[in-house]
């Protein structure tokens, strides 16, 4: 039988568990204030590096090698019990719940993270983790389980190369921690590269991630050497409390501070991995033994701690498939109705906890045979894999009914300027202008913005394009029409492609002198009120010499659901628990309030600049409806479809031509 090291009962590193998870989850329920709670699982990371690094270097100066076989075995007993209940049951239930598509939707998250292997599934997807798309996605948070056990599966050997140098060059110790320091500034330049090159990479993969494993090897390294060297207590004891409330400082001040909105990880992840890292070092039995029982300490050991620390990894597994789908089902989910959903993951997690991991885990004859157990367990993870892939054939009739595909053509609801090239996205900077209308007429109109502006495109055609009219198109997707560099998520980095298409885009129209220049952009960036309105008064500054008329659209709602989805959803159990109403939510947000009053401010300096607020018309008596009468409004969260655009064309024109929409 593999014999089982360990090292024996640490408080500390309980509670920091259980601070780990508590920083998620308010990230995923979106707590105020705590939208870099990410961060817990760089704290995960650390503490793997610490724990597994021990483990290791005590089997080996036991037995001078390392049974690879059973340090498998006793990681897929301790992990793989727990992952597989969560896919099964949240499959279930999301076949249940989830219409059609977005069962499809979970198709390759679902196979991947069977296997371990949805880290890579998500990097090269190019799915990101804080965009809006990645809240449907059921098993997005297992890309952090891959990439633990892509770091089970190197870990060993690495050690156990230095371990082997280290009986020609110096002592083993020594080695190790030569080998780590290699590890983790190979990894961490390896990240910093990933940030330019491909920043999915650097947020996704085990290689770039390395670095904060090999940190806490590092410490427990280090520890271990101090723990035979004399010391001074007092001074140990002040140096100790020092590195406790350091520590969780550096947590917190990363999780309060950080956002989606700032690229990660990046050296801003050695904020919270050396807070993880000072902690450990506070915690050490030693440290323990001669500090007091107050201070950071005492946090972490205390009872709610110990017990949110025991069930973390559970209480993690359940807690993202539980809020997606009580998302699909509650669209409108409040903070309240989020919380409610996490504490439902706690009492399941705690329930597999007590009733399926901790049985298995304390389960030695399975140990007896490793090689069988971790070839049956492959056995089932590539078997759950491949089913996972015919979950498609599954709901093939309910896919192509002719009610749900009704719904889902309105996904390809666009206008025609996508199919001319108009908008080349993030891909490049180039200036691709499209043109209708008769290309000699004496009149002009410009539409020039990103999706959300460019959306209304359907309800200008028909009157830019008559006699005597030109019509162009100018169209960059999450580029806003404000002289700002723009920090893009879903790219992981500035939107440099933006910047300069715009002020190529600016330098064109200098050219020109248009009787309409029509500029829209989405509301929700990374930009405050204040750039907002100085952003926009530099490109009216630099445009308004060259056209008669600037009208500035405001950006319509933000839906807090998508309404295909959301009508697709029409299943029996959702209609259950939730009622047949349901695609609806508030147009009034404070955040588009605001952006469109700095507009307005920004407008006001320049006589031939006004506001367009079409937000009434789009969402009447207040409430945007997924669906009016027989037309579908939204094709996704914030765009509308060209077909519903079409039906607002006459009261667009209207209010664009009417001078009583002059912004005051």
């Amino acid at each position: 039988m593999s014999k089982d090291y360990k090292l024996g009962y640490r408080p500390d590193i309980e509670g920091l568990r259980a601070i780990a998870i508590l920083l998620v989850m308010a990230a995923h329920i979106k707590l105020p204030g705590f939208q870099g709670g990410f961060i817990g699982v760089d704290v995960f990371f650390v503490l793997s590096g610490y724990l597994i690094t021990a483990l290791l270097v005590l089997e080996m100066e036991s037995t001078g090698r390392v049974n690879m076989w059973g340090f498998y075995a006793r990681r897929l007993r301790r992990l793989a019990p727990g992952l597989f209940t969560v896919l099964l049951v949240s499959c279930l239930l999301a076949y249940a719940l989830l219409p059609p598509l977005q069962q499809l939707e979970q198709v390759g998250g679902t196979a991947s993270a069977t296997v371990w292997l949805s880290n890579f599934h998500y990097a090269f997807s190019q799915i990101d983790y804080f965009g809006p798309g990645a809240e449907n996605d059921l098993f997005l948070h297992t890309w952090s389980l891959g990439v633990e056990e892509q770091f089970y599966l190197v870990w060993p050997w690495l050690l156990l190369l230095a371990w082997g140098l280290a009986k020609k060059q110096g002592s083993q110790a020594q080695q190790c921690k030569r080998m780590m320091w290699l590890v983790f500034a190979v990894s961490l330049a390896l990240c910093l590269c990933f940030m330019r090159l491909h920043p999915a990479s650097a947020f996704y993969m085990m290689p770039a991630r390395a670095w904060q494993f090999s940190l806490g090897a590092l410490t427990w390294l280090y520890l271990r050497e101090k723990s035979g060297a004399p010391s001074t207590v007092a001074f140990d004891r002040i140096f100790i409390e020092l590195c406790g409330w350091f520590g969780l400082a550096a947590i917190l001040f990363a999780a309060l501070w950080y956002g989606p909105n700032v690229p990660y990880p990046g050296l801003r992840a050695v904020v919270p991995s050396l807070g993880a890292a000072l902690l450990l070092v506070a915690g050490s039995r030693r440290s323990m033994a001669m500090a007091n029982t107050g201070g950071v300490m005492s946090l972490l050991a205390c009872r709610p701690m110990q017990a949110l620390g025991h069930v973390s990894y559970s209480w993690y597994l359940w807690h993202w498939p539980i809020l997606v789908l009580g998302a699909a089902v509650y669209v409108n989910a409040s903070l309240t109705l989020r919380i409610t959903l996490a504490l439902l993951a706690l009492i399941l997690a705690w329930i597999s906890y007590r009733c399926v991991e901790l049985p298995i885990r304390h389960k030695n004859t399975l140990l007896r045979r490793p090689r069988l157990m971790v070839a049956s367990t492959m056995a089932v993870m590539i078997v759950g894999g491949l089913f996972c892939l015919r979950w498609p054939g599954l709901i093939e009739s309910e896919r192509f009914s002719p009610e749900h595909e009704t719904i889902m053509t309105a996904r390809g609801d666009l206008s025609e300027i996508y199919g001319m090239g108009c908008d080349t996205w993030y891909s490049s900077a180039d200036l691709t202008v499209c043109s209708f209308g008769d290309q000699n007429a004496s009149h002009s109109a410009v539409l020039m913005g990103d999706s959300v502006g460019a959306q209304w495109f359907p309800a200008l055609k028909e009157r830019f394009t008559q006699p005597d009219w030109k019509l162009s198109v100018i169209t960059k997707s999450a580029c806003p029409m404000i002289d700002k560099p723009i920090f893009y998520a879903r790219i992981g980095r500035d939107y440099a492609e933006c910047t300069l298409w715009r002020a190529r885009a600016v330098e064109m129209l200098q050219t020109l002198h248009t009787d309409y220049l029509i500029l829209g952009s989405a509301h929700d960036y990374a930009v405050t009120p204040h750039d907002w309105t100085e952003g926009t008064q530099k490109i009216l500054q630099a445009l308004s010499p060259h056209a008669k008329e600037i009208v500035l659209i405001r950006s319509t709602p933000l839906l807090s659901f998508d309404a295909l989805n959301c009508l697709a959803g029409n299943k029996y159990l959702t209609r259950l628990l939730a009622g047949d109403n349901r695609c609806h939510s508030p147009a009034i947000n404070a955040e588009n309030a605001t952006v469109y009053a700095a507009l307005q401010t920004a407008a006001a300096s320049f006589d031939n600049v006004r506001g367009l607020d079409m937000n009434d018309a789009v969402c009447p008596g207040g409430e945007c409806n997924a669906k009016q009468d027989e037309t579908i409004v939204f094709r996704d969260s914030r765009h509308l479809t060209a077909s519903f655009v079409k039906t607002l064309s006459e009261e667009f024109i209207r209010r664009l031509e009417s001078p009583d929409q002059r912004a005051r």
